[in-house]
């Protein structure tokens, strides 16, 4: 019989406990997973006490205070801290979501924070992303064009056309939506996941640009496109309120429009 166990050295094992401080009326309790490569040990989840009352309302804030007030040790990317950069992406409660733009009071209980699933990790919440971006870089992320761009003008577009980006251009590749998707799990070496593909799409969808036969021979393959199964896991979990999987279907439409 065949046993699957994890790797000794993957298990999470409990770390450390800081309680708030004596007083704090209005306290909540966060798990917070820790990993120090260079250490050799373990993942953990070390539990951290915070008084809310001197704590922001959003995720965001208590992992800030965390660093400031309880360990300085604890590492994760943030920047612009209103839901444009997507620096902050992680796993809180179950589910992918930007922490900058995440309340803390929409949580019941404590909660329970991890970097991004089924991604190597660098250090504590942060993911290794060079796949993801290697990925994006793959689909020629930008206008192509043959004709030569008017002298006096900009390429213009209808309303009607730019309207038809709507809905992909807002994307911030933050990764929520392909580290929710079990294809992108198993597959994240070949399938380009909701992320990419949705911004693949944002430049076939483009009326400027003159390179649509090209895009689709690159992603008409079993792998890259195909790997989709339209489960919904990125719709639901795109912390801007995109629709990937629908991208995803115009494409896959698209592909075949042209072979009939």
């Amino acid at each position: 019989m065949a046993e699957f166990t994890l790797p000794k050295n993957s298990k999470v094992k409990k770390g450390k406990t800081i309680a708030a401080a004596n007083g704090a009326k209005n306290k909540k309790t966060f798990h917070v997973y820790r990993w120090e490569p260079d250490s050799g040990d373990n993942p953990r989840m070390d539990t951290y006490e915070i008084d809310l009352d001197k704590c922001g309302p959003m995720v965001l804030d208590a992992i800030i205070y965390i660093k400031n007030e309880l360990d300085t040790t604890l590492t994760f990317r943030r920047s612009c801290r209103e839901g444009i950069c997507g620096s902050c992406s992680m796993n809180v409660g179950g589910t992918n979501i930007l922490a900058c733009i995440k309340a803390i009071e929409d949580y019941k209980g404590d909660i329970k924070i991890y970097p991004l699933p089924h991604l190597p990790v660098v250090k504590d919440l942060v993911p290794d992303l060079t796949n993801f971006y290697a990925q994006y870089a793959s689909i020629k992320p930008w206008m192509q064009t043959q004709s030569p761009p008017p002298p006096d003008r900009e390429r213009l577009q209808s309303k009607e056309e730019r309207a038809e980006l709507d809905g992909l251009y807002e994307c911030i590749m933050c990764a929520c939506c392909s580290t929710s998707c079990p294809s992108y799990w198993w597959n994240s070496d070949r399938y380009l996941g909701p992320a990419t593909l949705l911004q693949a799409y944002r430049w076939i969808a483009d009326s400027r640009d003159e390179h649509t036969g090209e895009r689709l021979d690159d992603l008409e393959d079993p792998f890259k496109l195909y790997r989709c199964h339209t489960i919904m896991n990125c719709t639901n979990t795109c912390p801007k309120g995109l629709n990937p999987a629908k991208a995803i279907g115009e494409i896959k439409k698209l592909l075949v429009e042209r072979s009939v």
